[in-house]
């Protein structure tokens, strides 16, 4: 070095070698970060390019956040904020309480902001509460005191009957079609307000909420007009009698609150990481109100939610669900006292010959789980490729098909939610529903709990998925509940008929033996633990709902022999089965891979990089015209391949604008991206100071404020395993793949979940578009579909005739294979809320496609 000093005034300096090059760069990285000399995050220029980029950005839509440079921008805040502070309190000359109080609110901000979303998630679920009682009950009759009343406030307070609630008519088959035509009104709003003014409001919403917390993007999934739509619709569909449940859209209407409360903190609206703890406490809220269950709730967004979850992210989740759950109780909605209708205590003990019928629920919950799961597949598959242009004829024909199965059956008629109270309960005092507790009456309910468990299940595959808000957990429960109660039933008639078998010798004598509600109870968990492949967080729920420590080692026993059946026969819940149905860029670190192959082989090899200088302005503009990269890495040169750095899209193009806006911008201009050895010795220079002056443009653009110096890189024969974790753990938009400091490559995400695809359909038999079963399928789903087509032609034609003529319903359309749901008249277009895209969702890592060219799925080959 001293050589090439003294002899630079005599002879040209001549270039570094290859291996000086990787060495310096090296160095000089790691010596900034040493020595905390990095310029960049001190500036206050940097910060406000910071504030700016993340203002212009604001993630695109259907991408994926870099948490990594998420973290970078947030550490830039955070120093930017604290100096801001300081001077302005060295300036007023107080450095005493004003300043405490100052960073007293600052830290305290957080805990303002989870209170108010307790408060508003308390509020709008005892609403909600109420209002599906009323629409649930207003099928059966009404109040001839206040119309407004429900049946339970009708009659509150009443002991021998109630003369205030009236039904509908004195015939029962005139009750019947009422019951009926309020159903399929109900379903039909719900279907309508969803398609017309938030499509994002359908579902539950679950597995869309995961991967948002996870860094995927879904602009409008958790707006206002979401959370509007949701809540309006949510007691509608539920009062209409469909196989839905409440609990998956109260995560979401919960999270929508979460994001929509935090948009008002500009240190939440501005930092994505920040906001992932809103919504990460939220969403453990959403199933703390929905259950009465604040310690389930917090312990569901740690085991199903979240796949980072920090200690303070586990404080908020606690009080946010401690205050939301207060303020419930507070409101009261039910008048009871209990947070939710199916809420029940028991003082029976159980005994130890019981675990064999113990782990028979625990089996049914695990083959439940998976035969729903499989099913649900086949229905939504149909639904995404037939009738994706009939959502709300869809929603009124199963309202009317429930309605007409389930009134005959008195266990089916009633509310999902009032059924498992009434089969939860123990057959105590003068309690009997419709004879429930009756000897003579034993294989009568048999058969109705028989009948209600396979109807049901059969309801809950068809309508989970239809466009209405729409859960499946308490369905589920429902389900396993009657099966657990006819289980119970049989295992009382064991014993009655056996009572001197030493089997029952645990029995005391003159003391009932055996409780069927208990079985219910265990039936109930077993069935929402198989569909949705959960354990402590079930486990907690159901002790909070009994309040009882007797039945903790039930329903651990109960829900271990669910899960090890349900790991047996699916390998995940429901929710992460509609993740990979759905195409999501997520990685869900419950599972564990075994590839045995290095991050060479899934890597794109042919990326597009760009030369640390020399790139003229007008190629970097056509590279950005002419693909749709999210970011190009930085090279010393296309030869050498030496990797400098990595820019963003957005970035990149923010850049140049910038430079455009300015000043006069020579299409031959130089674009810069690393700082030269000669401009280190110059004194430094902004980019806002280069401009063009007196009407001379600049030859040379400095872009090195918005080049990530270090980004993260991997060797090629690094475990494929390894750097799935470090996508899962750091969260990181690319992965860069090095080689002695040669760039040969990158991985995304997408890259991982393709090569994970195929590997598991090469496990699975290798099948492929073109393989009989698949032709099979799609055979027998067109059989399907002629005969719903068939049938709904034959209604047509019925109702013409019967009206003669004055009611005609519109010919059916021959092109619903490509149809898409179409929007209202005179409403403005907007795709990104729109069903249109609902399945092409991007990986948002190395590629973006615009709105307008998007004709493709993504990871088709799910």
């Amino acid at each position: 070095m001293n050589q090439q000093g003294s002899s630079s005034s005599t002879r040209p300096v001549p270039r570094p070698s290859l291996s000086h090059r990787r060495l310096s760069r090296r160095f000089s990285t790691l010596s900034g970060l040493e020595t905390g000399n990095n310029n960049k995050a001190q500036s206050r220029e940097d910060a406000t390019v910071t504030e700016e980029l993340a203002q212009l950005k604001k993630y695109e839509d259907f991408t994926t956040i870099d948490w990594v440079q998420d973290a970078a921008r947030e550490q830039i805040r955070r120093r930017t904020r604290r100096k801001d502070a300081a001077s302005f309190f060295q300036r007023d000359g107080t450095w005493g309480w004003r300043r405490k109080v100052w960073e007293s609110y600052d830290a305290a901000q957080a805990w303002v902001v989870v209170t108010l979303v307790a408060i508003v998630i308390g509020l709008i679920a005892a609403a909600l509460n109420i209002i599906t009682e009323y629409l649930s009950d207003l099928k059966m009759g009404y109040c001839t005191t206040a119309w407004y009343l429900n049946e339970g406030f009708c009659c509150y307070g009443a002991e021998n009957g109630c003369d205030e609630w009236k039904r509908w008519t004195s015939f029962g088959f005139a009750n019947y079609l009422i019951y009926t035509g309020i159903a399929i009104c109900l379903a039909a709003t719900a279907s309508f307000l969803v398609k017309g003014y938030a499509p994002y409001a359908a579902g539950s919403g679950i597995s869309e909420i995961k991967c948002i917390i996870g860094g995927f993007v879904m602009k409008g999934f958790l707006g206002f007009w979401t959370l509007l739509i949701k809540s309006i619709c949510l007691p509608l569909a539920i009062a209409s009698g469909l196989s839905v449940g409440k609990e998956g859209p109260s995560v979401h209407y919960a999270t929508c609150v979460g994001n929509v409360i935090s948009r008002f903190f500009d240190k939440y609206k501005q930092s994505a990481s920040k906001t992932r703890e809103i919504l990460t406490a939220s969403s453990g809220t959403g199933v703390a109100v929905a259950f009465g269950s604040p310690i389930g709730g917090v312990l569901f967004s740690l085991e199903e939610m979240s796949s980072h979850f920090p200690l303070k992210t586990l404080w908020r989740s606690y009080f946010c669900a401690l205050v939301a759950t207060a303020v419930l109780a507070a409101m009261n909605p039910f008048r009871t006292g209990q947070l939710v209708m199916f809420s029940v205590k028991y003082d029976r003990d159980w005994h130890f010959f019981e675990v064999i019928f113990y782990i028979v629920l625990g089996i049914f919950g695990g083959v439940y789980g998976a035969v729903m799961i499989k099913g649900h597949l086949a229905v939504q598959s149909f639904r995404k490729k037939y009738l994706a242009k009939y959502a709300i004829p869809e929603a009124m024909v199963l309202a009317g098909v429930t309605a007409l199965l389930c009134y005959p059956n008195m266990f089916l008629r009633v509310d999902m939610t009032e059924m498992m109270e009434m089969l939860f309960r123990e057959c105590e005092g003068d309690y009997d529903y419709h004879g429930l507790c009756e000897a003579e009456n034993r294989w009568s309910n048999v058969l109705s709990l028989l009948t209600a468990t396979v109807l049901r299940s059969c309801l809950v595959a068809l309508s989970y998925g239809a466009k209405v808000p729409a859960g499946i957990f308490v369905p589920s429960m429902a389900i396993g509940a009657s099966f657990g109660r006819m289980i119970g039933i049989l295992v009382e008639w064991l014993h009655s008929s056996f009572p001197n078998s030493n089997f029952f010798s645990a029995c005391e004598p003159d003391v009932p033996c055996i409780t069927p509600g208990t079985y219910a109870f265990l039936g109930a968990g077993a069935a929402l633990s198989g569909i949705m492949h959960l354990t402590i967080s079930v486990t907690v729920i159901m002790f909070e709902l009994t309040g009882a420590l007797t039945y903790i080692l039930p329903s651990m026993i109960v829900i271990g022999v669910t899960k090890a059946v349900g790991d047996r026969l699916s390998k995940a819940g429901i929710a992460d089965v509609m993740i990979q149905f759905n195409g999501y860029p997520f990685l869900d670190n419950k599972e564990e891979h075994n590839f045995g192959v290095p991050a060479s082989q899934v890597m794109t090899s042919s990326t597009t990089s760009l030369p640390a200088s020399g790139l003229e302005v007008k190629a970097a503009q056509k590279l950005l015209d002419d693909t749709n990269y999210s970011g190009f890495p930085i090279v010393e040169d296309v030869e050498s391949k030496i990797l400098v750095g990595y820019i963003g899209r957005a970035e990149l193009q923010y850049a140049l604008d910038k430079a455009r806006k300015q000043g006069m911008l020579a299409p031959d201009s130089k674009c810069s991206f690393v700082r030269s050895s000669v401009d280190d010795t110059e004194s430094p220079v902004s980019a806002r100071d280069r401009t063009a002056f007196n009407g001379i443009a600049r030859q040379n653009i400095d872009l090195t404020s918005y080049v990530d110096n270090a980004p993260i890189t991997v060797h090629p024969r690094l475990p494929l395993e390894t750097t799935m974790e470090l996508f899962m753990k750091m969260g990181p938009r690319i992965i860069l793949v090095e080689h002695h400091g040669r760039l040969e490559g990158l991985i995304t995400v997408k890259d991982c979940l393709r090569y994970q695809v195929r590997v598991e359909a090469l496990e699975h038999g290798g099948h492929n578009a073109t393989s009989p079963s698949v032709a099979s399928t799609e055979q027998r789903q067109e059989v399907i579909w002629n005969t719903l087509r068939g049938i709904g032609q034959w209604f047509a034609d019925g109702l013409n005739n019967l009206s003669r003529g004055r009611l005609k319903l519109s010919p059916q359309s021959t092109s619903a294979t490509n149809s898409v749901w179409s929007r209202l008249p005179n409403s403005e277009p907007d795709p990104v809320h729109d069903y249109e895209y609902e399945n092409e969702i991007l990986g948002g890592t190395e590629e973006l496609v615009p709105h307008e060219n998007r004709d493709g799925v993504e990871m088709d080959v799910r």
